[in-house]
């Protein structure tokens, strides 16, 4: 066994435990943490959302309120040299150790080009004139595969997409070539295939840098060809550690082998997902992971819902008559039925138009041409009457159940506003009676009734958001992309939900996401959008080896 001396690790962790004040009083959420970061070696992080994970980086980093945070016990070294204070930290942010934040829409500031946010770090912190710093800003750019880089540097973050601006975050982050970067969750929200340029990108990077990286993900799969060392992360303590191909060769802590099981098998299709809970309390059998899938639904049940010839386009400039000058075509010439009682799957990269395609169908978009018929009725004909009744029937879960929710509003009020909205109930005992039948069917009890959104975890406020859409009754639901937000083993819940209120309420589901695996799970059969334009694969065997050549 290679001896390990402490001038090997470029941070450590001793002993750490953090302290977070409410109500007047401290909790400890991180507990007596022991973590060495090696040099020049990529380390993972992973847990669910609220095992510790981000706020162990954003303790190291000094980013902490020190108003309601405290470290309670133990310390930070860095390089051996104790770090006793958030004023230490500070003095090395930014240049010996840098963090890529998740959320690079939230992380850049919207007011300003995206090339002088990068200039700014060469300044303050090495010394660079502004000729030289916009000139290694350009190269940073060159560096990480971004397109035109001159127009890039004169962007605004919104200007740009989800990949691009993950990019320009990395640039400012190896501006100053940090020792030691913190990636918190740089992917999630990116679509699979950006996602791997992105940990290619990271890897190459660490690589020519011989930088420590410290990733952070709650996606154990995501970390298992990319990580060298692997730290998991449960309810604030380290329940297991070791090198990357002996966790996921033999993951020893149930925890563990929850993580990686819950994502959805690609070799077969189960009745149930495993979940964390599963593995905790010792429920996961073999047999239970050997269970079948329902067989699909048969092409000769009817069809509920027809897309003919659908083209969608998208106005991008107006002249000074208000004519279109500049139109982007999203989807052309699209047709494709839907089932009664089937589960259709719609994939494809970010931009691919599948989101369009689920806002056009619920009438939140207009088509420019082609027809959508649901129950032999077009929807574009529909009178003013008919198209209240319609949204009955056709109902849709968005992504980020945080934002569809109204803050100000408890989750009973939010759920009984749509009831007396549309008339289904009006006295106020019956409303309330109606949404807790509602809330208990999706797997929560009474006590969430009077709670807000930002009381709630991210996969209860997305089972509020099924219950709000239950309440109507549909018949046709389209989520869109409504678990790519949500940990691996919350997703495996939210997945059962569904597939369980299915089977209760005989549900239609058309099922947007970019994750092909989840999808593959999920449907009876697929639409893929691609370069080509669309494809329709029947069944879902099909899909074998690399799922991501589909999206190519």
């Amino acid at each position: 066994m290679d001896m390990v001396k402490d001038d090997d690790f470029v941070l450590q962790l001793k002993d750490f435990s953090l302290a977070f004040k409410r109500d007047n009083t401290w909790h400890d959420v991180l507990h007596s943490i022991n973590m060495s970061i090696k040099r020049g070696r990529i380390t993972a992080i992973v847990g669910e959302s609220g095992s510790g994970k981000s706020v162990t980086a954003l303790s190291v980093m000094g980013l902490l309120d020190k108003k309601i945070s405290k470290i309670s016990n133990g310390e930070i070294v860095y390089n051996l040299e104790s770090c006793k204070n958030f004023k230490d930290i500070r003095e090395i942010r930014g240049k010996n150790v840098a963090m890529i934040f998740q959320d690079p829409m939230t992380a850049l500031n919207p007011t300003m080009k995206c090339g002088k946010q990068v200039d700014e770090m060469l300044l303050n912190h090495c010394g660079k004139n502004k000729q030289e710093a916009k000139q290694q800003t350009l190269a940073l750019f060159r560096e990480v595969d971004l397109p035109d880089v001159e127009r890039i540097y004169n962007s605004y973050p919104f200007e740009l997409s989800g990949g691009q601006r993950q990019r320009v975050m990395i640039a400012m982050a190896v501006s100053c070539n940090p020792e030691l970067l913190f990636a918190d969750e740089p992917t999630t929200a990116l679509d699979v295939v950006v996602q791997k340029k992105i940990l290619a990108l990271l890897a190459d990077l660490q690589k020519k840098r011989n930088m420590s990286v410290v990733f952070i993900s709650h996606d154990l799969e995501l970390v298992e060809n990319f990580a060298d060392d692997i730290f998991v992360l449960y309810k604030g303590n380290i329940v297991e550690s070791g090198k990357a191909k002996e966790i996921f060769s033999s993951p020893q802590h149930p925890y563990t082998k929850g993580l990686i099981a819950s994502r959805p098998p690609v070799d077969y299709k189960p009745k149930r997902l495993l979940t964390v809970n599963d593995f905790l309390s010792g429920k996961a059998t073999n047999v239970e992971l050997q269970e079948k899938k329902e067989e699909s639904v048969s092409k000769d049940k009817k069809v509920l819902l027809e897309v003919r010839n659908l083209d969608i386009d998208y106005i991008q400039k107006k002249n000074i008559f208000g004519k279109p000058v500049k139109i982007n075509h999203v989807i052309r010439n699209m047709s494709f039925d839907v089932y009664d009682g089937e589960t259709l799957g719609l994939i494809g990269l970010s931009g691919s138009g599948k989101s369009t395609i689920g806002k056009t169908i619920v009438q939140l978009l207009k088509q420019s041409d082609g027809d959508i018929i649901y129950k032999g009725k077009s929807l574009s004909k529909l009178s003013k009457q008919e198209r209240r009744e319609i949204k009955k029937h056709i109902q849709i879960v968005f992504q980020d159940p945080y934002s569809s929710l109204n803050p100000l509003k408890t989750v009973g009020q939010c759920i009984t506003e749509v009831m007396r909205n549309f008339e289904i109930l009006n006295k106020k005992e019956e409303l309330k009676h109606r949404t807790l039948e509602l809330l208990s069917q999706v797997g929560l009890d009474e006590d969430f009734y009077d709670r807000y959104p930002h009381q709630l975890s991210g996969g209860q406020r997305q089972r509020v958001v099924l219950a709000r859409t239950l309440c109507l009754s549909p018949k046709l639901i389209i989520c869109d992309e409504s678990v790519s937000a949500l940990d691996v083993s919350v997703q495996a819940q939210v997945l059962n939900l569904l597939n369980d209120l299915k089977r209760r309420y005989n549900f239609t589901y058309i099922f947007i996401s970019h994750d092909m695996r989840v999808v593959k799970y999920m449907s009876d059969r697929i639409v893929v959008l691609n370069k080509d334009g669309y494809q329709i694969i029947e069944s879902i065997d099909k899909i074998t080896g690399d799922i991501d050549s589909f999206l190519q």
